[in-house]
């Protein structure tokens, strides 16, 4: 499996070697060891979670207090996802920027993200299936979310021809100045302090 680091520290995409032939395809999703030699970090492993979205759904933008925060490890299982990391950790060098990469069940790519980022995606085929590795469990208390279409993040969601799919939850999230106004963001310090030792 190769890695590759992509602009945030830490956010890395793993490419893993699909091996094909007259039955289909295999592949090892997830190793431990190619995790660790790429991060110098174990992943613990908490929850898995799969979400199924029709076409033009828009889940996120997610995160979790730090600490413990959430890290993920995500693929699509089934279709194509453009996937959105943003930097929400308050004094970050790339605070408030954010990146999106295409995942897909083809290339079989997935995408880690540690502590402290927020997470979304919008799915671009009529179905994608989408598994969340998750290194802490579900904790309604310490899960926020951000207004996926708040102007001053300015992420730029594809246009697929029709209104995208929020859940209310996500449709009334605050926007990225009123998290950051009610203290919901998390601390780079914090969040390099937490990576470091866990």
């Amino acid at each position: 499996m190769q890695s590759k680091e992509l602009s945030f520290d830490g956010v890395t995409l793993f490419t893993p070697i699909l091996r094909g032939d007259d039955r289909g395809v295999f592949l090892e999703a997830f190793t431990s060891k190619s995790f660790s030699q790429a991060l110098g970090r174990t992943f613990p492993l908490e929850q898995m979670n799969i979400s199924v979205s029709r076409a033009g759904t828009v889940r996120g933008i997610h995160f979790a207090s730090v600490p413990p925060g959430q890290a993920k490890y995500i693929q699509c299982f089934d279709g194509e996802i453009l996937d959105v990391v943003v930097d929400i950790r308050v004094g970050s060098p790339s605070f408030g920027k954010w990146e999106s990469i295409v995942l897909d069940s083809t290339s079989r790519q997935a995408l880690y993200l540690p502590e402290g980022y927020g997470h979304g995606f919008c799915a671009l085929s009529d179905s994608a299936t989408v598994g969340y590795l998750c290194s802490t469990g579900y904790n309604p208390d310490a899960e926020h979310g951000i207004h996926p279409f708040d102007d001053d993040l300015g992420i730029k969601w594809p246009n697929l021809g029709q209104a995208p799919t929020l859940s209310p939850k996500d449709d009334s999230a605050p926007t990225f100045a009123q998290a950051q106004s009610l203290g919901l963001l998390p601390e780079y310090s914090v969040c390099q302090e937490w990576v470091r030792g866990n």
